[in-house]
C-alpha cells in the first residue's frame, strides 16, 4: 500500500505520514463482517480508505438502533471515546460494504494525538462533529413521529425504488419492524408508496414531503 493510497488526514507532514504508513496495520473487512461488539477492547483507531461501516446500539432483545455511519474521511466517535477513556466498546460496528483502511494501534494513536497538531485536530473535530450529529439523532427520535422519520428516510433515497428490508428501515429510523410494516401500509393506502418484497417504490414525492414535515400519512 503506497502513501498515495492511504486515507491520511489533511495537513499531516511527510514524516508523520511515513510514520503512520510504517506502523499502522492494514485493515480489510468484507461486507457484513462484525468490526466490534459491546465489551470488546478497542484495538486502535481506524483510518478508512474505502467502504462504509455502521455503528449500532444493541438492545437486550437483539434489536439494533443505528447511531451513525462511517465513510472515508470520517472517524468513529465511539472508537475515539474508548481510546481516550481506555474502556471497551459499548456498541456494535459492522461493515456495510467491503471496507479497507489502516488500523493505528492504541499506543501509536496516543503518541500522534500528543505530538501531531493536525492529527489531533482531525480526531477532536471529528469527535465534536459526530457528537453534534448524535444530538440531532436523539432529537429526531424524541420529537419526530415515526411517519415523519420514515418519510424523511425514504426521501433521502429518492427517486427510488428503495432497496431495503423492513428490519433495515426499522433499525435506521429507530423503531420496530412491525411498526415500519404498519406505517408503510398507511403510506401505501395514501398513494405515496408501493411496498414490494425487499423494495419500496416512491409514488408521490410531494406527499412524502408533507408527511416529513409532520402531516398525516392517512
Amino acid at each position: 500500500m503506497t502513501l498515495a493510497d492511504d486515507p491520511f488526514p489533511a495537513g499531516l507532514d511527510a514524516a508523520t505520514r511515513a510514520r503512520i504508513a510504517a506502523q499502522a496495520l492494514p485493515l480489510k473487512a468484507p461486507a457484513g463482517a462484525t468490526l466490534f461488539r459491546p465489551g470488546d477492547p478497542c484495538r486502535g483507531f481506524v483510518l478508512l480508505r474505502r467502504g462504509r461501516a455502521r455503528v449500532d446500539l444493541i438492545a437486550e432483545d437483539g434489536h439494533a438502533l443505528l447511531l451513525y455511519r462511517v465513510v472515508p474521511g470520517e472517524a468513529c466517535a465511539i472508537t475515539t471515546s474508548c481510546l481516550f477513556a481506555e474502556e471497551p466498546y459499548s456498541a456494535e460496528g459492522t461493515a456495510e460494504t467491503d471496507c479497507e483502511g489502516l488500523l493505528l494501534p492504541a499506543p501509536l494513536f496516543a503518541r500522534l494525538v500528543e505530538e501531531s497538531a493536525p492529527f489531533r485536530s482531525f480526531v477532536l473535530s471529528g469527535f465534536a462533529a459526530r457528537l453534534g450529529a448524535l444530538m440531532g439523532r436523539i432529537e429526531d427520535l424524541s420529537f419526530r413521529s415515526v411517519d415523519a422519520r420514515l418519510a424523511a428516510w425514504l426521501l433521502d433515497r429518492a427517486p427510488g425504488p428503495v432497496a431495503a428490508t423492513q428490519q433495515e428501515i426499522a433499525s435506521d429510523i429507530g423503531t420496530a419492524r412491525e411498526v415500519v410494516s404498519r406505517r408503510l401500509s398507511a403510506l401505501a393506502r395514501a398513494g405515496l408508496v408501493r411496498p414490494e418484497r425487499g423494495t419500496v417504490a416512491l409514488l408521490d414525492m410531494a406527499g412524502l414531503q408533507r408527511v416529513k414535515a409532520g402531516g398525516a400519512a392517512a
